[in-house]
């Protein structure tokens, strides 16, 4: 069935339908629009909050970054940022596919209507003027008939006169034949005229207007079905996003189960632990006998001359009470900065010493590859010297060896420094031991790039381990931190495969072959290495862009 057949006298009521279908298709562009700008401003409300709530110190600045609450709750800030990216995505879509498609569309289907409409309603004129020229035909045919008639009536009335004169009968027999033709002709106009407008009536309702009716019927189908897939696209914009969506909400998910609080309070420890030993038994100083009184170490009093004792961060004495802040302060301020960290907490100088440690040992790496690269490069340039002067070189290659002597240098003294503080705490963490049973802290392992500071560092161990237990008077911190880059009971935390062959040449690093596989021991902290574990043993530092790395 179509309009042509079945709605061919119901030209209004098409003009209607048609020009609703087009304000619904508009109103659906607005109301798209509208969920475009919700989407839009939840996104930007999303973001200001993730932006709100984020720490505002870099990570290897916070102290608090370290605690897996805290990375958790950045992980779960990312993956709602990331949430807040897709609603974004959701907008655009719904915008570019819908908004601006179905606009366009519905403008095309405006002017199309307005074209057929135009055409029908010039048949329907063209109709109605062919229907006049009708009836002024016929209104014609009708007078000139009763003209005729009249004037035929006129002569047989001066015919029968007697009184008439024969030129009166004359020429009112010819006024009745003059009328008589003019009716015939009009007769003849009329039947023509009839003819015409049937024939062209006939086409405006069996031809012209239904093929105009289905033309309308084939743009209202055309655009329902267009609507009908813009509906469709509200989904699947919704879909698209779906899967990214739900891995936003799994990530929520592995960072809420990743708070492990007994980790954050072994972090705690490790970033507060002061390494003073606790403070011992206070002496009985017997007064009754004032010639025979000494002053202890171990008491809280002054000294003879009656002025407080001042003492460095070596001696436990002065952390008797932990819990004061005077203490503290008048600490701070009597302490006096040292190259070798000395004026730190014991604990606190290890750390700094095996962070300063580190980076002579990278920068010590970086200019020994730069010499051999230079190395290489004179090389070329010897064999070719159309690629350049080879003795332009010199001058780089003497301060890269003038660098390198000086860093070695740097890093033996460091060396030096690191093993005095190593013995030294742990030397009073077994003192500590014997006076508190405490359990023994697993043992520290070799920094990256540090195999000397390793093995002096361990062999210090080594021989404070063996000494015997310090008196009670000494004042030596006794709380160590374990160094994490090498520990051999830490289990891997992902697996890695080898993308291009490296030959492990410097200290701290590993070789291996390009496709093999390795376990993960410690990520990239932003120096481009990543530390590995091989099969067959052994253990190291490559390039990081060297891998492709799988977190379990």
């Amino acid at each position: 069935m179509d309009w042509g057949t079945e709605l061919w006298d119901q030209f209004e009521v098409i003009e209607r339908h048609t020009q609703w279908g087009l304000d619904l298709l508009d109103r659906y562009v607005k109301f798209v629009k509208e969920r475009t700008e919700v989407e839009q401003a939840y996104a930007k409300q999303l973001r200001n909050l993730v932006k709100k709530y984020l720490p505002k110190r870099p990570a290897k600045d916070d102290p608090e970054s370290k605690f897996s609450q805290q990375q958790s709750f950045v992980q779960i800030l990312q993956e709602v940022n990331d949430f807040a990216g897709q609603r974004e995505l959701v907008a655009e879509n719904l915008s570019v596919h819908v908004c601006l498609e179905l606009a366009k569309y519905s403008q095309e289907m405006k002017q199309e209507r307005k074209m057929h409409f135009q055409e029908g309603r010039r048949a329907q004129q063209q109709l109605e003027s062919g229907f006049k020229q009708l009836e002024n035909s016929k209104r014609k045919f009708e007078r000139d008939c009763r003209e005729a008639e009249k004037a035929a009536q006129t002569a047989e009335r001066l015919d029968q006169d007697i009184n008439a004169t024969k030129a009166d009968v004359e020429k009112a027999k010819q006024q009745a034949h003059l009328r008589s033709h003019m009716a015939e002709e009009s007769k003849n106009e009329y039947a023509a005229q009839l003819q015409r407008f049937n024939r062209d009536q006939a086409h405006f309702y069996f031809s012209q207007m239904p093929q105009i009716f289905d033309k309308l019927q084939d743009m209202d189908e055309r655009r329902a079905t267009h609507l009908g897939a813009g509906y469709g696209l509200l989904s699947e914009a919704e879909l698209q996003v779906l899967p990214i969506i739900t891995k936003c909400l799994e990530g929520m998910k592995v960072a809420a189960a990743a708070v492990d609080s007994k980790n954050d309070s072994q972090v705690l420890i490790e970033l507060n632990k002061s390494g003073f030993a606790r403070p011992g038994d206070v002496e009985f100083e017997d007064f009754s006998q004032p010639m025979n009184r000494a002053h202890s170490d171990s008491s809280l009093g002054t000294p003879s001359d009656g002025r407080p004792e001042l003492r460095g961060p070596g001696r436990s004495r002065a952390k008797r009470w932990p819990f004061g802040k005077k203490n503290k302060l008048s600490f701070c301020l009597q302490t006096v900065v040292t190259e070798d960290f000395s004026h730190l907490l014991p604990e606190l100088q290890r750390k700094r010493l095996q962070q300063q440690l580190e980076e002579h040992n990278r920068e010590l790496q970086k200019e020994i590859d730069q010499r051999e690269a230079l190395k290489k490069m004179k090389d070329v340039y010897e064999k070719t010297p159309q690629m350049g002067d080879p003795t332009s070189l010199e001058p780089q290659i003497a301060e890269t060896l003038n660098n390198i002597e000086r860093l070695k240098l740097e890093v033996q003294k460091y060396e030096a420094w690191l093993a005095e503080a190593e013995s030294r705490v742990l030397s009073n963490r077994g003192d500590s031991l014997n006076r508190h049973t405490r359990p023994p802290d697993p043992p520290a392992s070799a920094p990256p790039d540090s195999s000397s500071s390793s093995n002096s560092g361990s062999q210090e161990n080594k021989e404070s381990s063996e000494e015997p237990p310090l008196e009670e008077g000494q004042d030596t911190p006794i709380y160590t931190e374990f160094d994490e880059d090498f520990e051999e009971s830490a289990s891997p935390i992902g697996h890695c495969v080898a993308i291009y062959h490296f030959e492990g040449s410097s200290e701290g690093t590993i070789s291996m072959a390009e496709g093999e596989d390795l376990s993960l021991m410690e990520e990239d902290k932003g120096d481009g290495w990543t530390r590995v574990r091989r099969k067959q043993g052994g253990e190291g530092y490559v390039p990081t862009s060297y891998l492709r790395v799988t977190l379990n």
